[in-house]
């Protein structure tokens, strides 16, 4: 039987968000209820709200979530009710070509729940990247669950749905930093500091943070920054390079993803070395570099998709890390908020408050 549940929605572009009753079906085949204990407010979810996705509204937002499955639908076995999983917008196919081609973290025919939810009218809402989180409970395909350790706190769990998870994966996924590399990262919010932390995790010798911000750049030597770079004050180049050696870095991740901070990438790396891009640009911007620099400096210049995650794979490896005090998760939860403060978060992220407002339920 349907339930009726709170959840927040974007009803129209740029307007503030709103918490609605939502009309949530029982699963059908291959899909699965999640009651809802924690939820990120990602910029993402703000994006949504800006329409800077798409134009789909009203969308159901909220995706960076963490909770325990209520019911499941026929031919569900992967999770059962009373799994505490957390959610992921990556769930594979196993038969598309990256999948066949052994590469799921490719996947490019993700799965979500054929059925919508909907308002009490009966107006069908666009989940955020498929899964719509900032709810009492949500209806998501059952491969987007993700059985984890119940001993991490949901608060903290969650934060790998997305953001934290894009982070750590640019590094160690994307960008494979090892042992005595120098890295830098530009942009220290909560994908950056994430990118930080999975650079010390694996071992980097020289961990370079870059921003435009004391506060920021204080955060990520919490996550294990060996220097700070206000890029405001210095050039962010030279500095990078005086603290390499004169050569540049390894690997420079750039978790903003605007021309100038991919242009500062691109040439504060070592010869032969690695640009990672997870920040996300807006469609309107456009890069241009001399073809001859390309060429010459070589090494590669990567983009970084959900950190180049599988999540069945990573996110209980990274919970585990998490339990045994290897990885500081917890340092990212800036504030709890209940449903109705997301609006309140948005504000806060936009000046740069905090890391990551988790709604908790």
């Amino acid at each position: 039987m349907a339930q009726q549940v709170r959840g927040v929605v974007s009803l129209a572009k740029g307007a503030p968000v709103s918490v609605e009753t939502i009309i949530v079906p029982d699963p059908g085949p291959g899909e699965a209820v999640v009651k809802i204990q924690a939820c990120g407010v990602c910029h993402t979810d703000l994006h949504y709200r800006e329409g800077g996705i798409n134009d789909d509204f009203p969308f159901l937002l909220g995706h960076e979530a963490a909770g325990v499955v209520e019911s499941v639908g026929e031919g569900v076995t992967d999770v059962t009710p009373g799994d505490f999983v957390i959610l992921n917008w990556r769930a594979v196919c196993g038969s598309c070509r990256a999948c066949l081609r052994g590469r799921p973290q490719y996947c490019f025919n993700t799965h979500n729940a054929s059925q919508a939810m909907t308002l009490e009218d009966g107006t069908k809402l666009s989940p955020a990247l498929g899964i719509g989180a900032f709810i009492e409970k949500t209806l998501v395909a059952a491969g987007q669950c993700t059985k984890v350790d119940p001993a991490v706190r949901p608060a903290v769990a969650g934060l790998l749905g997305c953001g934290v998870m894009a982070g750590l994966g640019a590094a160690l996924n994307t960008g494979n930093v090892g042992r005595d590399d120098t890295v830098a990262v530009i942009g220290c919010g909560g994908v950056g500091n994430a990118a930080i932390a999975g650079a010390r995790l694996a071992g980097a010798r020289t961990i370079i943070a870059v921003d435009v911000d004391d506060t920021k750049l204080q955060w990520a030597t919490e996550f294990g920054a060996t220097h700070t770079v206000n890029s405001k004050a210095t050039d962010a180049v030279e500095a990078i390079q005086a603290l390499t050696g004169g050569f540049g870095a390894d690997l420079v991740v750039d978790a903003v993803g605007r021309p100038e901070t991919y242009r500062t990438a691109f040439y504060a790396r070592d010869l032969a070395g690695t640009v990672v891009l997870v920040g996300v640009p807006n469609p309107e911007m456009k890069l241009e570099l001399p073809l001859a620099d390309v060429f010459g400096r070589g090494g590669s210049l990567k983009s970084s998709w959900y950190g180049d995650c599988l999540p069945s794979r990573d996110f209980p490896t990274m919970v585990d890390l998490h339990l045994q005090g290897r990885l500081p998760l917890e340092k990212f939860v800036s504030e709890t908020i209940a449903l109705d403060g997301v609006e309140e978060a948005f504000a806060k992220m936009k000046t740069g408050q905090v890391l990551r407002s988790v709604v908790v339920l």
